[in-house]
């Protein structure tokens, strides 16, 4: 998959590999810290599977235990913290391979329209609502049943799949180019993995697809209320209660700021998305390497 953004095109041109992931990484963002957590772990998984194998050891891996997710709802009560650990965790390289391919890709779609803010949240509460829909299942349909005791499930899928779908669901007829499907808008994108989750429940890893459509499910809701301008603030906002008093130290009265008239504003947007688009070309033609500072800057903060 080579993922082609915009009108204009964000590829890669035979740039220099090596000094593009080094400046991606030297990037104090969401995305950068997501991505080397699930590597890191990953790299300490395999490290102590690679200590067991040499003393013939049987037994599950200590990180592995310590972090996946179970059905059992007795077990998840002396496990608690799974809820949050299990989406990072990989075992298997081509596991985490995917994952952290479409995290990058969804990502950096994600983080152009929306924030590294919400980046990190749409993960968490995308893999929270990934862990609820799992042990719901395992717990309610009778397929399950001989299993629950001993099912568990790891990896950032259903993360991934969240902030992938909100961003499809917040931007849906956003176009992107496939190398094996050409022009393709990015709501078409997401709809494909979803059904592929759905129609793999029955197949092998249950668990793991069930999760994925929690995320997903998290993800479609956050992308349609964010692009209905919904005020997540109120869920967190609390009511003052009136017999409580305030002690004001400071007064600052500050001037009120002329409003900005509609075509000024539609003109200096539209300056903002020239310069980003030209950023963008530049990264396509000679890598990420080639900007200046102040072009890295300038991209960084348009992307927040």
């Amino acid at each position: 998959m080579n993922p082609m953004f915009g009108n204009r095109g964000y590829g890669y041109n035979r740039p220099n590999f090596g000094d593009t992931m080094k400046a991606f990484f030297a990037q104090k963002s969401a995305l950068n810290y997501l991505l080397i957590a699930n590597v890191g772990i990953w790299i300490m998984v395999a490290m102590v599977n690679v200590v067991a194998w040499l003393f013939k050891s049987d037994s599950m891996n200590l990180i592995v235990r310590f972090m996946t997710l179970p059905s059992s709802l007795q077990v998840l009560a002396t496990k608690p913290w799974t809820a949050i650990t299990y989406m990072f965790l990989h075992e298997r390289f081509w596991h985490l391979f995917f994952n952290v391919w479409m995290l990058y890709f969804g990502g950096m779609i994600f983080v152009r329209f929306l924030s590294d803010k919400k980046l990190i949240w749409t993960y968490i509460i995308g893999g929270l609502f990934g862990a609820l829909i799992f042990v719901l299942a395992y717990n309610i349909f009778p397929v399950f049943e001989d299993v629950k005791q001993n099912a568990f499930v790891m990896g950032a899928s259903a993360s991934v799949l969240a902030i992938l779908v909100a961003a499809a669901s917040y931007k849906p007829d956003y176009e992107l180019n496939l190398l094996l499907f050409g022009r393709l808008k990015f709501k078409w994108l997401a709809i494909i993995f979803v059904v592929i989750d759905l129609l793999s429940i029955s197949a092998e890893n249950p668990g793991g697809h069930i999760a994925h459509l929690g995320g997903a499910l998290y993800g479609f809701l956050y992308g349609f209320l964010m692009r209905k301008d919904f005020d997540f603030g109120k869920i967190f906002r609390f009511p003052k209660r009136s017999g409580m008093k305030y002690t004001r130290y400071k007064t600052v009265k500050e001037e009120p700021q002329r409003p900005v008239p509609d075509e000024q504003y539609n003109q200096q947007q539209a300056e903002k998305e020239h310069d980003v688009d030209a950023i963008l070309d530049k990264i396509a033609k000679n890598g990420y390497a080639s900007l200046t500072q102040e072009e890295k800057e300038f991209l960084f903060k348009s992307s927040r």
